[in-house]
């Protein structure tokens, strides 16, 4: 009886050791096994057979078709074992069956193909893998060119082979999982985790493989999803994970929205995915008794269109690759860090591709964010978490990101363009830009390529630092200086259209105006249809005084690039001088459609509410391009706490004011004027520089309203100031946030305050302050709303008023250069001559080019008595308005 019990326990012990793979320990047990347990020592045979067969293969596995055919020495003892079992035919046909399977087996591995065929077929046994193989191998010169029923055949057996290794591996974790929940408290030995062989492997992974081989996409991408939602076990999850990433690079590379079917429909009978030469079915053509088990229950999620497949999958493996992360640095863990970084690595770079697709940079950046834990010394994912906070509007995160990847690749010239691009764009970190210029053009012959770029970056940072200095004699050193790096970059570069342009630009803004012309025309004659360099060339023209030259070339522009908003706002003011408002109100009427129709927008005003003129937006990425507005949605760079604009009525009040304007005489009565405005937060005060230099402030330098601007650094403090006020301002009147972007609401504050503009220049106040209204309305503490409302106050005549507001955009914004101008003659009307003089030098400390304000000066001198210096300002003033274009130089971007 104790004998019938240890040889019963032995059995259940060796059983278990052959389903978790324990080979090791199969030739001890078998040797505790009393024989009279054993008939004949068969089945003992068998066992010790089976268990070096599998020895033998965990020492040398296999690999896909790299196996060499032949008898193996090492293999011997095995044939002879398994051929002692066959032989004396005391096996019970279960066990038979079995040794038959195994003998198979050795002979596949041995590269006898045949004989393991002719065993499969001895035994009916379809449903192996090694069916699959045997048959795709040629075994023959006959039999080297398949028919396509054979190739079939292969792949049905590979399917069933995919079908039952699932089963078999469900069924082994459930066993594993019962034992454990079994056991009793004694401490026992850990359970052994399942390992994939070659043969579960192949089974797996060889099916889709042939599909896709074959051109049959259809039938490729349903084996995955069908691998994929059969339940996981511990042993497939590094499989699965591999197959998710491929199913996620097939639907994103060889799959479009139109040829996409859902997980849970059947595949198309026909479809654009799949070779015409190949024609199969694309359902199974096979039923197994018993499946592996699949994921089912209510309120599963399934995806509809192939982005958001392969989103799902690249998130799944993102959390597998990040799970099973091999972060250790000692020497032993070397080959495994590496495959779990390669294997992230990918995971990732298909993630960029899904996620770029749909613009959400944000989560790209947060995906990639995860990602840092194995990018120690990995240029390739600090590289890509700097691009992807770039591309979300993380400016400053960007830049500290790109020093590390400099530090990492310090030859790479790009990487410092593109953190000195960054920080003279919307961070406006001038000294951090020309740090990184000066990396460049320091770095000598390793990047000579890029020498021409650095210089460029180098021009541009000391032009915009030029515009930000308060002194007019470190102005002119800076503008030097960019002159000299802008020649310097145009010789080491003369086919470089941006390094003629910008030399040009420079020229222009030091009042150079024939070189400029000259250089322009050398940059349109290397790139004709750039919209920068025909813009320079229309306001080169004006500087000239020819207005008509200079409008025809804005309409040549616009012609390429309708939705330019900057170019627009040009034409509103050309238009003024040169076919009178009636023109320029038509096009101001023009570029609110085009707003409209470069916005996804709602209006609930519609709907009798009056919330808002456009309650939301979802930016056009092809217009952000061309305008250079800030992107607040960028935390760190602004708050986005932001009200919604309200507008009681539904029709534009635009579209009333040129109607009224062009066909009867306004009246002022006929105006529906909005209620208390709602705001949204202002970014802060910026003079027409900042229109093109730094996106984050471009919304206060509005280009036609000002003949002279600056930026300086006083702005950016007062760029808070602002954003505060227009914060507060919004939580009294407002509290429903705006959604999306401020660059839209910015685009149409302009447009509004252009339209102001032209209407206080035909002497109109009411239709004048209708459209500052519905500035204010989006912006309220906007300093330059808050001149327009100033120059409003003029033209009705209420002096104090006007001085009011001026002072108030002076409080906001204090280098605003036409606020002061005005409340210098104002002052100067009010005999407070010594006053408006401080004012006016300090406008022209800020803005030596402004003949208005040198002008007023002489004015101011004038009627002190100080003739002699008054006709010094007179004559600056007349000299500086013969070369005055239309609208500042400053106003085109100066960006990398």
């Amino acid at each position: 009886m104790a004998t019938r019990k240890a040889g019963s326990r032995l059995e259940t012990e060796i059983e278990r050791c052959r389903s978790e793979c324990q080979w090791e320990r199969i030739p001890e047990l078998v040797k505790q096994l009393s024989a009279k347990l054993i008939a004949n020592d068969d089945m003992a045979e068998l066992l010790l057979g089976e268990s070096k067969l599998e020895q033998y293969l965990k020492e040398h596995p296999l690999r896909q078709g790299a196996s060499p055919r032949g008898p193996r020495p090492q293999l011997t003892e095995v044939r002879k074992h398994l051929t002692a079992a066959l032989d004396r035919g005391n096996l019970k046909s279960e066990f038979l069956q079995e040794s038959n399977l195994i003998m198979a087996k050795l002979d596949y591995v041995e590269g006898d193909y045949e004989a393991a065929l002719r065993i499969y077929a001895r035994v009916g046994l379809e449903d192996w893998p090694l069916t699959g193989e045997a048959r795709k191998l040629p075994i023959s010169s006959s039999t080297s060119n398949l028919h396509v029923d054979r190739e079939q055949d292969v792949i049905t057996c590979y399917e069933k082979a995919g079908d039952i290794a699932l089963l078999y591996l469900q069924e082994i974790e459930r066993v594993i999982l019962s034992n454990i929940q079994n056991r009793s408290p004694k401490p026992g030995p850990a359970p052994h985790d399942q390992e994939l062989g070659f043969f579960l492997e192949t089974g797996l992974q060889r099916a889709h493989v042939l599909y896709f081989k074959n051109g049959n996409l259809t039938r490729g991408v349903g084996r995955f999803r069908e691998i994929l939602r059969a339940v996981e076990t511990r042993t497939t999850q590094n499989l699965r994970m591999t197959i998710a990433r491929q199913l996620a690079e097939i639907l994103l590379r060889g799959m479009c929205e139109q040829s996409y079917w859902n997980p849970l429909e059947d595949p198309p009978c026909q479809s654009p995915l799949d070779d015409p030469l190949r024609k199969g079915a694309n359902t199974k053509t096979y039923a197994l008794t018993r499946k592996a088990r699949v994921y089912s229950g209510e309120n599963i999620f399934c995806p509809q269109e192939n982005t958001e497949e392969a989103l799902l999958l690249l998130l799944i493996s993102e959390s597998m690759a990040n799970r099973d992360a091999v972060l250790s640095r000692i020497p032993e863990h070397k080959s495994d860090r590496l495959i779990s970084l390669q294997s992230a690595s990918v995971v990732y770079d298909l993630l960029t591709i899904a996620l770029g697709r749909r613009g959400q940079y944000e989560m790209l950046s947060e995906c990639l964010e995860r990602a840092m834990k194995f990018a120690f010394e990995e240029f390739h994912l600090w590289y890509q978490f700097a691009l992807s906070l770039m591309a979300a509007g993380k400016s400053a995160r960007a830049v500290k990101v790109l020093k590390e990847c400099i530090r990492l690749k310090p030859d790479d010239a790009t990487i410092p363009l593109l953190a000195a691009k960054l920080c003279m764009g919307s961070l406006h970190w001038l000294e951090e830009a020309e740090k990184f210029a000066k990396t460049v053009v320091d770095a000598g012959e390793k990047t000579s390529e890029f020498k021409a770029k650095g210089y460029l970056a180098l021009g541009l940072t000391y032009s915009l630092q030029a515009t930000d200095a308060s002194l007019r004699g470190m102005q002119e050193v800076l503008q030097r200086k960019a002159l000299l790096a802008f020649q310097r970059a145009h010789s080491l570069s003369p086919t470089d259209h941006q390094a003629a342009f910008y030399l040009a630009l420079q020229l222009a803004i030091s009042r150079q105006i024939p070189e400029a012309l000259g250089y322009v025309r050398q940059a349109l004659q290397l790139q004709g249809d750039d919209a920068n360099s025909l813009h320079l060339l229309a306001l080169l023209l004006s500087a000239q005084k020819h207005y008509h030259d200079a409008l025809n070339i804005i309409d040549m522009a616009l012609s390429e690039y309708p939705e330019n908003f900057i170019l627009l706002f040009s034409k509103v003011k050309l238009e003024s001088l040169c076919r009178g408002p009636d023109e320029a109100l038509l096009t101001c009427k023009h570029m609110l459609q085009i707003w409209k129709s470069c916005y996804n927008l709602t209006n609930p005003s519609d709907s009798g509410r009056g919330s808002s003129l456009l309650d939301r937006t979802i930016a056009d990425r092809r217009q952000l391009n061309t305008i250079t507005l800030p992107d607040f949605s960028d935390p760190e760079t602004v708050s986005d706490s932001s009200s919604s604009s309200s507008l009681s009525r539904t029709e534009s009040p635009l579209h009333l004011f040129v109607s009224s304007h062009l066909h009867s005489p306004p009246k002022p009565d006929t105006f529906v004027w909005p209620p208390a405005p709602h705001a949204v937060s202002d970014p802060g005060p910026r003079q027409e520089p900042s229109l093109c230099n730094s996106p984050e402030v471009y919304f206060h330098g509005f280009p036609s309203l000002f003949s002279v601007s600056s930026i300086h650094a006083t702005s950016v403090a007062a760029s808070r100031v602002e954003q505060a006020l227009s914060e507060v301002a919004s939580s009294l009147q407002s509290s429903a946030p705006k959604q999306g972007p401020l660059h839209p609401w910015m685009t149409l504050a302009q447009i509004w305050l252009h339209a102001a503009e032209v209407y206080i220049g035909i002497g109109k106040p009411a239709e004048a302050t209708a459209c500052t209204q519905e500035a204010a309305n989006l912006f309220p503490m906007s300093h330059n709303v808050l001149y327009m409302r100033g120059q409003v106050a003029e033209l009705r005549g209420n002096i104090d008023e006007a001085r009011r507001w001026y002072e108030e955009a002076l409080s906001i914004s204090p280098t605003h250069v036409k606020s002061m101008q005005r409340l210098a003659l104002i002052l100067h009307q009010l005999g407070r001559y010594s006053l408006a003089e401080k004012i006016l030098r300090d406008a022209v400390q800020v803005n030596s080019t402004a003949h208005e304000v040198w002008n007023g000066l002489g004015e101011v001198l004038q009627a002190q008595g100080n003739d002699a210096a008054a006709t010094e300002c007179f004559l600056t003033a007349l000299e500086l308005e013969a070369s005055s274009p239309a609208v500042p130089f400053t106003i085109i971007p100066r960006v990398l």
